[in-house]
């Protein structure tokens, strides 16, 4: 699961983070409601965890946009004020879920995982294709009676070849979805990571491999028996 926090307290930002992060999810962490904006449009994320009140621009105003903008992406906004006209103009506003400060971790954890599941109709505990079956609760990578545990990295970029199966995914969006929108990872760090799972696919004996299209992406290719 992929995370955005719009939260200007950096303190409180920071542990949210780590917080998502002990969970195996990504975070991505902005300060103003501009830039929470901007990020939140790129519709790359599962979940938008939004505080109500942010310089540049404020949490009603940021999912009021977000919905405008036809973005769907599920919204949890957090706030210090516990006054019915607030949860009420939050709610109206577009936000799925509301929440005051200050919370239990395991309440905002749990409100995550249901907003997320708000997307479909389905909770996928795993993916699979052909004789592969990668779990999303233990990043295990199954082929018959072998199994590798992937590193978190390899985890991702996998998953999202899964998600689309035999669909050129193309470099530009492993490194958005997989590193981050503002991160300084370039194909060759892509790459890496690619041969690292095509090490693994052939530990397996996966009859599953990585294509490559050149200049373009990859995308998941399995030899028909």
């Amino acid at each position: 699961m992929r995370v955005l926090i719009v939260e200007d307290e950096q303190r409180l930002a920071e542990a949210l983070s780590q917080i998502m992060l002990e969970q195996r999810y990504a975070a991505d962490v902005v300060y103003d409601g501009n830039d929470g904006l901007a990020y939140a449009l790129s519709g790359q994320y599962d979940v938008v965890v939004l505080d109500v009140m942010l310089p540049g621009r404020n949490g009603f105003d940021v999912v009021r946009e977000m919905r405008a903008q036809k973005n769907a992406t599920p919204v949890l906004l957090l706030t210090a004020r516990d006054e019915l006209p607030d949860k009420v103009k939050g709610l109206d506003c577009g936000a799925d879920d509301y929440m005051t400060k200050p919370f239990a971790p395991e309440e905002l954890l749990a409100r995550v995982r249901a907003l997320s599941r708000r997307q479909g109709d389905v909770v996928l505990e795993e993916l699979a294709f052909q004789d592969l079956t990668l779990s999303l609760s233990t990043r295990s990578l199954a082929c018959g009676a072998k199994s590798v545990t992937l590193g978190y990295k390899e985890f991702e970029v996998l998953r999202l070849l899964l998600t689309n199966p035999r669909m050129i995914v193309p470099k530009e969006d492993i490194i958005t979805k997989v590193w981050g929108s503002d991160s300084d990872a370039e194909d060759n760090n892509v790459e890496a990571y690619i041969s690292f799972l095509r090490k693994k696919l052939y530990f397996l004996g996966s009859r599953v491999s990585i294509g490559t299209v050149r200049k373009v992406g990859y995308k998941l290719e399995a030899v028909e028996v």
